[in-house]
């Protein structure tokens, strides 16, 4: 069957390095037909036309702190039949949108989601969950690694990040995309409860996966600790006025709190913030609880069909993969051709092993390619013996499987 064409929506604002890193991911994403949508602030609109393949992307100017009424943008400019969304602080696997894509042959199938893998590049972020009226989520228990098409429960629905979900275009622009409403924080959580008051079924897909950075902003630092909480407390009156039955509205929304003041002692505990952090961020969550109750929700007019044809993206169908090993004295040497070989289409793996028991980490390299480092006695995956004895040759061969499908290693 034809692969689907997919327009990918990427909103960035105050973030260009990210940005231009998730585009240079991007790039080499393995999908024949897919379209790329940039709506962005002036530095990254900035940073989207230095890029050599800046023609083939639609780039969208918009530096409002609004990622719903953004990502509408982006949707309206949509011309695929499956809309695709990724954070500019977030990196794609080179066979995300061939795995992400997949399920919306199946005409039920109204929107779909992937798994999200954290900082260290091995741990899982995000996996699969869903979510109540009340905001309140809850792991679903799916093994192996095969898609699910899911139906909602009543009173529930499929959870979906929004760092890696897609959204059939026709459905999502009759629903009126995001509510603006939404700022930031639920605004796909309300999304997810709108598909479910409408009996659409979702796919959870964990062979479609994301690395997904947390880059910093003015909500939150580079390792998480909030800055800001006034517009979580808004997005969770909001949510609670078109989800939550009125009289479970208080419970849900102290409930909602406590967890929020729980974390924020997590955080003194651990250094980041102090007392008075902490009071300041719980005030500026109780002052966005009560203007978020002033806020008009709903009531989104459908988006028309885009204006604008399909803008081809190159990326990188069937390009050869690649793999590089050694040992930490090869580095250098190892990065200088990883870089050669992705300047010429290919897609290219390093894995560099120590002669110790380090957990391992993965990032994208701003030149292109993927690396992974640590120990040939240490974890990947973190689960199973801490220290575990390995031959090079082995070990190499065990990590090559763990991602040969997300990787499109063969």
């Amino acid at each position: 069957m034809e692969p689907l064409p997919v327009s990918l929506v990427i909103v960035s604002r105050g973030r260009p390095d990210a940005l231009t890193l998730c585009l240079t991911g991007v790039a080499q994403l393995d999908y024949p037909r897919f379209e790329v949508i940039v709506v962005a602030c002036p530095e990254g609109a900035a940073a989207v036309a230095a890029r050599p393949d800046a023609a083939q992307i639609k780039l969208l100017h918009y530096d409002e702190a609004n990622i719903s009424a953004a990502r509408n943008l982006g949707i309206a400019q949509a011309a695929g039949e499956v809309v695709a969304f990724l954070d500019d602080d977030a990196v794609p696997e080179p066979t995300w949108l061939t795995h992400l894509a997949a399920p919306f042959s199946d005409p039920e199938v109204a929107s779909a989601g992937g798994y999200v893998r954290g900082r260290n590049g091995i741990d899982y972020q995000w996996r699969a969950r869903s979510v109540t009226s009340q905001a309140e989520e809850a792991e679903l228990p799916l093994e192996g690694m095969a898609p699910r098409v899911l139906r909602p429960d009543p009173g529930a629905a499929i959870k979906l990040q929004g760092t890696n979900m897609a959204h059939r275009r026709s459905v999502l622009a009759a629903m009126g995309g995001f509510d603006p409403a939404f700022r930031f924080f639920l605004d796909e959580t309300d999304l997810d409860l709108r598909h479910a008051a409408a009996g659409h079924a979702t796919a959870v897909v964990p062979l479609a996966q994301v690395h997904h950075g947390y880059a910093a902003s003015d909500r939150r630092a580079a390792d998480r600790t909030p800055r800001d909480l006034s517009e979580i407390g808004a997005s969770m009156a909001v949510f609670l006025a078109k989800h939550c039955p009125e009289a479970e509205r208080i419970a849900a929304w102290r409930a909602f709190r406590a967890r929020q003041r729980r974390g924020l002692l997590d955080y003194m505990r651990r250094g980041p913030l102090g007392p008075d952090d902490v009071l300041r961020l719980m005030r500026g969550l109780d002052r966005g609880w009560r203007a978020g109750q002033g806020r008009a929700v709903g009531g989104a007019a459908p988006i028309p069909p885009a204006e604008a044809p399909f803008l081809p993206f190159p990326g990188r169908p069937g390009a050869p993969r690649a793999v590089l090993s050694g040992r930490v004295w090869k580095r250098s040497a190892m990065r200088r051709e990883a870089a050669r070989l992705a300047g010429e289409g290919r897609i290219v793996s390093i894995f560099r092993f120590s002669h110790t028991a380090l957990y391992h980490r993965l990032r994208f390299h701003p030149d292109g390619y993927w690396e992974q480092i640590g120990g040939l006695w240490g974890r990947s995956e973190r689960s199973g013996a801490a220290i575990r004895p390995w031959f090079f040759g082995p070990r190499l061969r065990a990590e090559l499987r763990r991602i040969a499908e997300i990787r499109g290693i063969g």
